[in-house]
């Protein structure tokens, strides 16, 4: 069994390296969405105070209050406009800018990051280097794909966060740590899960899986264990969870848990960078029998409920 588990700790250590020589255009994009996805309420402030900022321009210039309508031309006022960046919504490291002259918005790279001094924003990424915030990479990265002259290196048109916290050298999984790590990662699950209900974050889709899994003890990791594995397999639904697809749960732990690479690499165990819902809950050393895909449902029912806003970036 623990032989099984366990990766050669070179190995493990040479998964970046992997993944960035099976990079394609379209898994640059699939790592750019879930960023964005997943760092985006800051940006989604930064947008909101970009979209006020374009607003009151709009109204110092022609006196709008955000309507549109034909009682302002009939008694010879100047008309309304509607805000451009109304609806506009940008990618990570971008703003929604007002062209009042053209009436549309257009995204652009944020002018300027907040000045961080807190340690804990500090994010490494694939070039092993630590940056001071999110912002700070994806405005960079924004930056060199225009090539604007505020671009400090071409390459870093693909930098991305590889985990958060400062750059480090991490210490051996030993096969001890490896061997107890789906158990902590079952319970951090379902905390996570838990934690999300509590506060009225976890999507309305899931919340019966919650519901089992407080009430039923027989329910309480593999429930945990589908509602992660759904949530992964976001983009696209295709019923697997791809290398990319797991930036979400490896670059929070990454700093914390040493053993996550090995680890995700045990679930990986024919090496087709896919991980089925079976993959997933046989490394999490649960029964597959008390799997059931119910992804295809709850992504059904998401969809109905609410749209994700970050499919309409530009």
């Amino acid at each position: 069994m623990l032989a099984s588990l366990l990766v050669p700790t070179a190995h493990a250590n040479e998964l970046l390296d992997e993944l960035m020589e099976d990079f394609d255009d379209e898994d640059e994009a699939l790592l750019r969405h879930i960023e964005a996805k997943h760092v985006s309420r800051d940006y989604e402030q930064e947008d909101q105070m970009a979209r006020e900022l374009a607003a009151r321009i709009a109204a110092e210039h022609y006196g709008h209050d955000g309507q549109d309508g034909e009682d302002s031309v009939l008694d010879g006022r100047a008309p309304r406009l509607i805000d451009p960046c109304k609806g506009v919504r940008c990618g990570a490291g971008r703003v929604c800018k007002a062209n009042i002259a053209d009436q549309r918005g257009e995204c652009v790279c944020i002018p300027e990051c907040p000045a961080e001094t807190d340690p804990r924003r500090k994010v490494c990424t694939n070039r092993n280097e630590t940056w001071d915030s999110a912002c700070e990479v994806h405005r960079q990265r924004c930056l060199c794909n225009t090539a604007d002259p505020a671009c400090r290196h071409e390459e870093l048109s693909h930098v991305h966060i590889d985990y958060y916290g400062t750059c480090r050298e991490m210490p051996e999984c030993n096969e001890n740590d490896l061997a107890d790590f789906p158990r902590r990662m079952r319970d951090w699950l379902f905390n996570v899960m838990h934690d999300l209900a509590v506060r009225n974050e976890l999507p309305e889709a899931y919340m019966e899986l919650e519901h089992e899994a407080e009430t039923n003890m027989t329910k309480r990791w593999t429930n945990a264990a589908i509602w992660k594995w759904c949530e992964l397999d976001g983009h696209p639904h295709d019923n697997t969870v791809s290398r990319h697809e797991l930036f979400p749960i490896r670059a929070p732990l990454f700093a914390l848990e040493h053993c996550i690479a090995p680890f995700l690499e045990s679930c990986d165990p024919n090496r087709d960078h896919r991980i089925s819902l079976q993959e997933w809950g046989k490394c999490l050393e649960l029964e597959e029998d008390d799997l059931t895909a119910r992804c295809a449902e709850i992504s059904k029912e998401e969809d109905q409920n609410v749209s994700d806003p970050h499919d309409a970036f530009v």
